[in-house]
């Protein structure tokens, strides 16, 4: 089968899927909405846009990105589209009127971008409406599928999993071991969150809760994995207890595991999500959750189970919650069915099978 994979830019999700779709029997081609220097996997062949990447700031852009594309799908001749976000990728693939057009739902193009002006839920309504297959990563983004009146019986769902093997506390537990005693942190209670330090996702509220626990709970301390546009902010709600916190900046992939199993808690305060990988990741390393109690995270975290909510935005819950967190004796048990729970839905090698059944029930639709 020929399928054309037709995404916003180059993230390690694009290549991760790339990547996958490599070892199979499929010809997949590559295409990016918008211009960048793609790690593009052996085995997938890159196309680029006829004449230059278009202007997407205005609507000749998009005319120029319609032609454009409507040009390339004559050359390729695919037998099917995968394309997301749903207002780019896909939106490009509905107004050229290829089909079959499976489009992948990245969690915040229906969560978010679709209630941000009338235009976005016009091109939400009419991306879906030429839609034959949607792939969604959780229940909620196929509840919100449901709302813009998109079948169920279309609908894929395919939480997009993690390497369990790599992600795992046997891998990660000795890295862990070192990398506290590395900080001198190896008495202490040690608080994880690597999520992009942007509004979306809640670490500046993690920052201001943190500050005010350990001044009741002075052994705790705090990884902030990563970096983004409240930088500023964040250090500076930090700054009274900046002995007890680390910034370790953009941590790789190979090196994840260990930062993992440093840690006695993971925290994801992200006001909105999919299945985040992050939280899916720190399942598979065994550790105990702590996240907000948003509807995508509520899928995955029964509170006593692999761990805790705490109320979204609130910043007196989750300060409450890291200082009970804190107290608890039996985190490992914690962990043990936080790492069940991954192999039972979050393992990659087994999901990624329902990517390919939403290919072959798009091409059976014809």
């Amino acid at each position: 089968m020929r399928v054309l994979y037709f995404t916003e830019k180059d993230s390690p999700h694009d290549r991760r899927f790339l990547g996958a779709l490599s070892e199979t029997a499929h010809q997949v081609y590559a295409l990016r909405q918008t211009a960048c220097s793609p790690e593009t996997p052996t085995g997938i062949t890159e196309v680029t846009w006829p004449g230059g990447h278009p202007d997407w700031s205005d609507w000749h852009g998009w005319q120029q990105g319609q032609t454009g594309l409507s040009k390339l799908l004559a050359e390729i001749q695919p037998d099917l589209v995968h394309a997301g976000p749903v207002q780019g990728p896909a939106l490009l693939t509905a107004l050229a009127g290829f089909h079959p057009l499976v489009t992948m739902s990245w969690g915040s193009d229906l969560l978010l971008q679709a209630h941000r002006s009338p235009w976005m839920r016009h091109a939400t309504t009419y991306a879906l409406q030429k839609t034959d297959v949607l792939l969604a990563d959780c229940q909620t983004v196929t509840d919100e599928a449901a709302r813009y009146g998109f079948p169920q019986e279309r609908i894929v769902q395919f939480p997009w999993g993690v390497d369990l093997e790599h992600f795992s506390p046997a891998t990660g537990i000795t890295d862990g071991r070192l990398l506290r005693k590395s900080l001198g942190w190896e008495k202490h209670f040690v608080v994880l969150c690597n999520r992009s330090w942007s509004p979306l996702y809640g670490v500046d509220l993690l920052a201001k809760a943190f500050a005010g626990a350990v001044k009741k709970n002075p052994d705790m301390r705090l990884l902030l994995i990563g970096n983004g546009p409240q930088a500023d902010e964040i250090h500076q709600n930090l700054a009274e207890v900046r002995d007890k916190v680390r910034f370790p900046g953009w941590v790789s992939k190979q090196r994840l595991p260990g930062f993992y199993c440093a840690a006695d808690l993971f925290v994801s305060p992200s006001h909105s999500d999919g299945s985040s990988i992050s939280l899916l990741e720190a399942l598979a390393c065994g550790r105990p959750i702590l996240v907000s109690d948003i509807p995508a995270n509520q899928e995955w975290v029964a509170p006593g189970d692999a761990g805790e909510l705490y109320r979204d935005g609130d910043i007196l819950s989750l300060t409450e919650k890291l200082l009970e967190m804190a107290e608890k004796r039996d985190l490992e048990n914690y962990g043990k069915r936080a790492r069940v729970l991954a192999e039972e839905r979050a393992d990659w090698i087994v999901n990624f099978n329902q990517l390919l059944l939403a290919y072959q029930i798009a091409i059976q639709k014809l």
